[in-house]
């Protein structure tokens, strides 16, 4: 189970309003824009390097990393 900053209701809420499909840098970016906790950011920057078609995807990736 995800800990607080790596929810993926967290992270979602730091992605409000992103255009997909996006890059990994795009997401980093619009988190960092909207103040995401260390926690969100640390999850982000792990993440593959790839195009995400969706919030959905993004969730994958997110998976991957914890």
């Amino acid at each position: 189970m995800a800990k607080g900053g790596q929810s993926p209701v967290n992270i979602a809420r730091h992605l409000s309003g992103i255009e997909f499909p996006v890059s990994k840098k795009d997401l980093v970016d619009h988190a960092n824009g909207n103040k995401a906790d260390q926690d969100v950011m640390d999850i982000l920057q792990q993440m593959p390097e790839r195009e995400y078609a969706s919030m959905a995807d993004v969730m994958k990736g997110v998976g991957e990393v914890e």
